[in-house]
């Protein structure tokens, strides 16, 4: 997985995705969940398949501390984006799906055996 270092604009993430393949989209639903818009299927965030995540920056607006998640569907196999709020002003379920992404993402890097 990548996370973008430099301070770039959710429009240059997005569009740097897409040209990656990204097409599709992703939304959060309550209780950690995420939705597929291309086949609306609706599961838990660790049931997707986390391939990189990139963040904006914020430093002088909270409301610009945006995660972007680049996606697979575990049911489609689409590959889309996922545009999450994170400090301050994130909700409870962004703060969640964010969450559970980033420790899946975690426990298949370093593995227990």
């Amino acid at each position: 997985m990548t996370y973008a270092s430099d301070a770039r604009s959710l429009s240059e993430i997005l569009a740097m995705y897409e040209a990656d393949g990204f097409t599709s989209q992703f939304g959060v639903r309550p209780d950690g969940r995420i939705v597929c818009f291309s086949c609306h299927f609706e599961a838990a965030a660790e049931d997707f398949e986390l391939v990189s995540l990139a963040r904006t920056e914020g430093a002088s607006d909270p409301d610009d501390m945006l995660a972007i998640a680049a996606l697979k569907c575990p049911n489609c196999d689409c590959q889309g984006t996922l545009v999450l709020n994170y400090g301050p002003e994130s909700s409870a379920d962004d703060a969640l799906v964010l969450q559970r992404l980033e420790a899946v993402d975690k426990s298949r890097e370093n593995p227990t055996s």
